[in-house]
C-alpha cells in the first residue's frame, strides 16, 4: 500500500478498506490526513460555516438492566435512587429549555424491564400535545430492540408506533463499537451489532432520520474502529434514495472516571488530543457518504474540538442545556450558547445555529444559559 494512492482513492470519495483504513491511521502524518479531511468537508459542506444547535437531554429513566461497564450513570431495578420522569418534570424542563432558545429534546433513558411500547407512545402522544413544535430525538437502537423484545414485536412495528406518535429522529446511541467482541466486554446486555444495524436500515426504510456514534478507547483495536466506519457506511450506502440515513457521525472517547471498566478491568483513556483529530479526520475519509461530522467538544475540550474544524468536522454539536450520562463518566466541559459561537469564531468558522435536520435556524430571543452544574 501507498500513501499517495490512498490519498487519491479519498479524494475521489472511494470506499477504504479497513486495511486501508488501519494503514492511514498509523502511517500517515496527521498534517495529510488533515489536509485531505478539510477538502472533502469543503466539497460535501460548501457553505463553510459550523452548525451547532441547543438542545437539553431528558433522561425518561435511569433504571436499566443492560449493566454497561462504562456507565455511571445507571441504577437497578429497585434501587433508592431509581426514577422515571414525570411529566411535570418534563414541561419544566422542555419550558426552560424553550425560554434558552431550544426547540427539541434528546431523550433518552435506561433498559427499564417494565416499560414497553405503549409507555413511549403515551409518552410521546404526550409531549407533542403539550408542545406541538418540539422535536423529539429520542431513544436509540438499544431500547428500540429492548422495546421489541419486551413486547414480542418486531423493529418494524416498533418504529412505526414511534414515529406515529411523534418520533422525529433517532440518535446513533449505544453504537459504541459495532463489533461483538467489544460488545461482549463492554456493553452485554445491549443489542449485537448486526441487530443496531438493523434497527437503523429499518429506520431509513422508513424515512426517519438517525446519527450514528462511536465511542472509543476503550477495549477496541485499531481494525475494530475501522470495521465500525466500514459497517456504518455500508448501511448508509442501502438506504432509499429519498431517505437521509445518517446525516451525521459524532465520534466520542471513553470517560473512564470510576466506571466498572476502569476499577475492575484497569480500562483508561488514554487518547492524546492529536489521536483524536487523527479519528476525526479519518471518520471524514472513510465516511464519504454521511455529510456531517461532528467534534465532541463534552468529551475532549474545547481547544481539541476547533482543531477538529480544520481536520474534517463541521459541526460542534449542542451546548447541552442537561447532559447526566457521559458527565456522570468524567466528561467536566460546558458550553452556553454565547460561548460555543465565540470558540467557533475563534476556530476561524461563522457559527450557524441548526436543527436536527441540519437546517439553519435564526438565533431566536432566548435567556442565555447559566451554567450550575
Amino acid at each position: 500500500m501507498r500513501l499517495s494512492t490512498l490519498y487519491h482513492k479519498a479524494l475521489q470519495f472511494e470506499f477504504l478498506t479497513v486495511e486501508e483504513g488501519v494503514f492511514l491511521f498509523e502511517r500517515a502524518p496527521l498534517t495529510d490526513l488533515m489536509r485531505i479531511a478539510d477538502e472533502l468537508r469543503s466539497i460535501q459542506v460548501p457553505h463553510g460555516k459550523v452548525t451547532w444547535i441547543i438542545d437539553r437531554n431528558v433522561n425518561t429513566t435511569n433504571v436499566c438492566v443492560a449493566n454497561c461497564k462504562f456507565c455511571n450513570f445507571y441504577r437497578v431495578p429497585g434501587h433508592p435512587e431509581s426514577y422515571i420522569t414525570d411529566i411535570e418534570t418534563y414541561k419544566r424542563k422542555i419550558d426552560e429549555t424553550i425560554r434558552y432558545g431550544g426547540e427539541q429534546l434528546l431523550l433518552q433513558g435506561g433498559h427499564h424491564p417494565q416499560l414497553g411500547l405503549a409507555f413511549y407512545v403515551d409518552l410521546f402522544k404526550q409531549l407533542k400535545q403539550l408542545y406541538p413544535t418540539i422535536k423529539l430525538h429520542a431513544l436509540g437502537p438499544p431500547e428500540v430492540a429492548h422495546i421489541t423484545k419486551l413486547e414480542g414485536s418486531t423493529h418494524r412495528e416498533v418504529l412505526m408506533a414511534l414515529r406515529e406518535a411523534g418520533l422525529d429522529s433517532l440518535p446513533g446511541a449505544g453504537a459504541e463499537i459495532l463489533v461483538d467482541r467489544v460488545r461482549r466486554l463492554v456493553s452485554k446486555g445491549k443489542c449485537g451489532s448486526q441487530e443496531w444495524l438493523d434497527i437503523m436500515q429499518e429506520a431509513h426504510r422508513q424515512r426517519i432520520t438517525t446519527s450514528a456514534t462511536m465511542m472509543f478507547a476503550h477495549v477496541e483495536t485499531i481494525a475494530e474502529r475501522f470495521e465500525h466506519l466500514v459497517k456504518l457506511r455500508d448501511v448508509q450506502a442501502k438506504k432509499p434514495a429519498d431517505a437521509k440515513g445518517f446525516l451525521a457521525f459524532i465520534p466520542w472517547t471513553f470517560q473512564d472516571a470510576d466506571t466498572l471498566l476502569a476499577r475492575i478491568r484497569g480500562v483508561h483513556n488514554l487518547t492524546t488530543p492529536e489521536e483524536y483529530i487523527r479519528m476525526i479526520a479519518l471518520s471524514r475519509i472513510m465516511l464519504p457518504n454521511v455529510k456531517n461530522i461532528q467534534a465532541s467538544w463534552l468529551t475532549v475540550g474545547k481547544e481539541t474540538a476547533q482543531v477538529c474544524l480544520h481536520a474534517g468536522a463541521n459541526d460542534f454539536g449542542s451546548i447541552m442545556i442537561e447532559e447526566n450520562v457521559v458527565s456522570a463518566a468524567g466528561a467536566p466541559y460546558r458550553f452556553t450558547s454565547k460561548g460555543i459561537q465565540q470558540a467557533i469564531r475563534e476556530a476561524g468558522f461563522e457559527p450557524q445555529l441548526r436543527n436536527q435536520q441540519y437546517e439553519f435556524r435564526d438565533m431566536p430571543q432566548m435567556e442565555e444559559q447559566v451554567i450550575t452544574y
